[in-house]
């Protein structure tokens, strides 16, 4: 009996100690809850330093701040046709040599590939037998001329003369183009250097961006061999609907991001507006861009883009400071500070566009233009 009471005893003292730790918990959790969410009767929020310092909570004014219209569109990277270069063949053939890859970088004028066909060879032959052919109806044409106007000749034989030497001379010069063209020089070839390989060379400078053929391979005059893109003028083409056209004037800000690639916005300047409504009743834009960004961005990447129509300034809070509630938009107000505890006091507010984390207070007469807002506010009001 006496170790059952023993027992009994020991087991009430553990009761009632777990019970105490309870209490304690309890009293410590509303103690601190108090401190969090303290509420009063005439609708102020009480917020102690501590949890002010804990959460990282800070103080925003009313101040003034710039709303734009813009109007939204979208668009491509893209340069002048005249940085942009399709090179093909004059006259198809087999590539004998292409040494360049995508990416590679070319000047003007720089080697890319060489064509081979033994049709050059023809070309050539022809030229040189015209050649000859001219210097003989040259000198027969200066004879029929002395004779004519000395009129031991007729002038039936005189005219057949010179006829026969201007369309020699017209076929000579038309095979001396084509010649060159080929990127073969006439002068070497009256020399006798012919050769069945003619090399084809960058029109522009700029960046390869395309290569569609392989040593070898068969191209035609239609076959698209290479592309060049030169960069230097790399601007953004953007459409815009036909309803928003009379809006848009040169000069007008516009700000553009690759969804793709990043967030990061950027800023260019409408430069040209199209005269002529698309098919899918857009308007073209050709807006410039600053020049410290141009390198960032490759032809042909999708942007979407806004453009400043118009711009007000307001009254505005930063958005942090403004919190949705039971339909309603309200703020906290710094009231005062006491004994260590900042006192709130809940306003109802009317929102209107945000810009760069600013919003529009429409009602900001209501408000007191040199009093403090709290900043992240939506849990200590959401709680109330």
């Amino acid at each position: 009996m006496k170790n059952i009471a023993k027992q009994l005893f020991i087991l009430l003292i553990g009761f009632s100690l777990i019970n105490c730790a309870k209490s304690d918990e309890n009293t410590e959790a509303n103690n601190t809850q108090l401190e969090v969410d303290s509420n009063l009767d005439d609708g102020l929020i009480v917020v102690s330093k501590k949890q002010f310092e804990n959460e990282n909570l800070s103080f925003g004014k009313l101040k003034e701040a710039s709303f734009p219209t813009l109007i939204k569109a979208t668009g491509l990277i893209d340069v002048p046709p005249n940085n942009r270069a399709i090179v093909s063949a004059h006259i198809g053939g087999y590539i004998k040599n292409s040494p360049l890859l995508v990416g590679d970088k070319v000047k003007k004028g720089q080697f890319l590939f060489s064509i081979e066909n033994i049709l050059f060879l023809e070309l050539q032959q022809e030229y040189l037998e015209t050649s000859e052919q001219l210097t003989y109806l040259q000198s027969e044409y200066d004879r029929q001329n002395e004779m004519y106007k000395e009129k031991i000749s007729s002038k039936k034989s005189f005219l057949k003369a010179e006829s026969e030497f201007n369309k020699t001379q017209i076929r000579y010069n038309s095979l001396r183009k084509k010649l060159e063209l080929l990127n073969m020089n006439p002068v070497l070839i009256e020399k006798g250097e012919l050769s069945s390989i003619s090399s084809v060379y960058a029109p522009i400078g700029g960046d390869i961006t395309d290569v569609n053929v392989n040593t070898g391979s068969y191209v035609s005059p239609a076959d698209v061999i290479m592309e060049i893109v030169n960069t230097e003028h790399i601007h953004l083409e953007i459409n815009i609907f036909e309803k928003d056209a009379l809006r848009i004037k040169k000069g007008q800000k516009v700000f553009f991001s690759l969804p793709e690639s990043s967030s990061e916005m950027f800023e260019g300047e409408v430069h040209l507006i199209g005269k002529s409504i698309g098919i899918d009743r857009t308007i073209r834009v050709h807006v410039h861009m600053e020049e410290e960004s141009v390198n960032l961005f490759l032809p042909g990447m999708y942007v979407q883009a806004q453009i400043v129509v118009s711009d007000t300034v307001n009254m505005a809070l930063p958005e942090s400071a403004v919190i949705d509630l039971n339909d309603k938009t309200y703020v906290l107000q710094l009231k005062s500070v006491e004994n260590d505890q900042y006192l709130l006091e809940k306003k109802e507010v009317i929102t209107g566009s945000s810009h760069e984390n600013q919003i529009l207070i429409r009602n900001f007469n209501t408000l007191d233009s040199s009093a403090k807002y709290l900043l992240d506010s939506y849990n200590l009001i959401n709680k109330e």
